[in-house]
Order: C-alpha cells, then sequence, then structure tokens
C-alpha cells in the first residue's frame, strides 16, 4: 500500500486537539473525513508526529498516509484540501518509503509561543496578551535552566507513574519582533501541557513575580510538591507546533512571527 508524507497547517482555535476523539472535533478527524471523502475507501492509516492539545495551533504537523490510490500526490493534496475546513489545509503530500513512521522516526520538535505586549483586535485567537511588562533578561537567564536532558514532573499534566518525565530540551530561544515575545522550544518530544507550563513560568518570572533562579527549582520539584506550573500555563492561544524534524533536516532558521504586531 503506497505511504505518503503530508505537511499540514492548521488554526486550532475550534479543534479539540490533533487526536481523533469521540464525540470531539478534532483535526485529525476532518482529514479522516477528507480521506474518506476523496478515496471512498474505508481502509487506510493516518498518523500524526505528535498530539497537540485543544486550542493549539500547528505551522507545519507532519502526518504519513497509507492508502491505496492512483492519485498522484499534488492531485491528491488537492482534492483533500477540497474537502477541509478554512483553517486546516495541508500544504504538501510526498510519497514515503513504506516503512516512514511520523512518530516514530521524528528526531526532534519545535515549538513557538507569541506572547503580545498589547492589546490586538485581530491576534487575539494567536497570542497571549500581557499587560505588565516583562523583564526579557530575567526570561532569558531562567530559560536555561530547562535546556538538557532533565525531569519534567512538575511541567506536565501526564501521570509519572505511567510515563517517563524525562525529556531532551535541545534549546529555548527567545526574540523580539515588534510587539511580540517569541519563544521557541526545541526538543526530542513533549509532554502534556508542557510547553504552556513552560512559558507561564517564564512569563511570572518576566513579571517579577517569581526569581530566575525559580525556574530550576520548579524543575526539582515533584507534581505533588509544587502546583506552581500547572497554575501558570500559559493559554493555548499563543502556541504553534513549528517544525518537525527528522533525520537529515535542517535546524530551524531565525524565530519569525506568525503574524506581525508593531
Amino acid at each position: 500500500m503506497p505511504r505518503f508524507k503530508l505537511l499540514i497547517e492548521y488554526a486550532g482555535t475550534r479543534y479539540s486537539g490533533w487526536q481523533i476523539q469521540k464525540n470531539a472535533r478534532t483535526v485529525q478527524g476532518e482529514i479522516d473525513r477528507a480521506v474518506r471523502e476523496v478515496s471512498k475507501r474505508r481502509e487506510f492509516e493516518l498518523h500524526g508526529s505528535g498530539r497537540t492539545d485543544a486550542g493549539v495551533h500547528a505551522l507545519a504537523q507532519v502526518a504519513h498516509l497509507e492508502l491505496y490510490t492512483d492519485l498522484p500526490p499534488e492531485s491528491l493534496r488537492r482534492k483533500l484540501n477540497d474537502e477541509l475546513p478554512s483553517d486546516i489545509h495541508i500544504r504538501a503530500i510526498d510519497k514515503a518509503p513504506h516503512r516512514f513512521h511520523a512518530r516514530h522516526d521524528a528526531v526532534a520538535r519545535c515549538y513557538l509561543y507569541q506572547i503580545s505586549r498589547r492589546r490586538t483586535a485581530f491576534g487575539k485567537p494567536f497570542v497571549w496578551w500581557i499587560r505588565e511588562p516583562l523583564d526579557i533578561a530575567a526570561m532569558r537567564e531562567a530559560s536555561a535552566a530547562f535546556v538538557g536532558m532533565r525531569h519534567f514532573d512538575a511541567f506536565t499534566a501526564d501521570d509519572p507513574e505511567e510515563k517517563s518525565t524525562r525529556v531532551l530540551v535541545n534549546g529555548v530561544d527567545i526574540a523580539e519582533a515588534g510587539a511580540l515575545i517569541l519563544i521557541r522550544v526545541q526538543g526530542s518530544h513533549f509532554l502534556w501541557k508542557m510547553v504552556r507550563r513552560m512559558v507561564g513560568v517564564l512569563a511570572a518570572i518576566g513579571r517579577g513575580e517569581l526569581k530566575a533562579s525559580d525556574a530550576a527549582r520548579l524543575l526539582n520539584d515533584s507534581p505533588g510538591a509544587s502546583a506552581t506550573p500547572a497554575a501558570l500555563a500559559a493559554p493555548a492561544a499563543g502556541l504553534f507546533l513549528e517544525a518537525v524534524l527528522y533525520q537529515g533536516d535542517a535546524a530551524p532558521g531565525p524565530i519569525k512571527p506568525v503574524l506581525s504586531i508593531d
């Protein structure tokens, strides 16, 4: 059965995340429906590189699709897009090796978070507006604590007894673009709500509510010992899955905003 690699962008505002769920509208569910409509088949395999939570967006989600079809990749892409809602778009479809797996073969993932320093009439679904001044230098100092192989017990809603909370974070970069503060987190993989809790802690440090040294302290706390990261979790609106990297892929270039706010 032919296997295809899909590159997908979506605005997650109207969806309960990527993965198919009963009684909920999801991105994977919409693509699954479109594949059934276009191919008139019920037997195929569709897997994403990982889950995104409710309300989280993607600039470059990757999925693989195993499907019997005579359609060339570009024709398949166009027909699927014709069936998809306007807030989900398949950017590219390419033939992939039969053993390619979107999740298992990924070597790194990048997330981008957008904080706006001003109220915006148009960007609300894609930013977190923080009205207080933020100390960028303190946020950068604190972000170093997250880099490396760390236990993120207090930074996830996953059960540490059922799933390892050790994650390799390759880098946390913070840049400014107009009224936006952009935070890029790159790592091997990410736990449920992990990036949003990291951003929330960094924002609290930027506001002066926590010290830069508190980032390292919170990393060493168990979920029961500190509820701080959960209480500070950033909203989903500002979070984007920016890139999924596979063997041989180049690292992402300079951080760029998804939309410009001056």
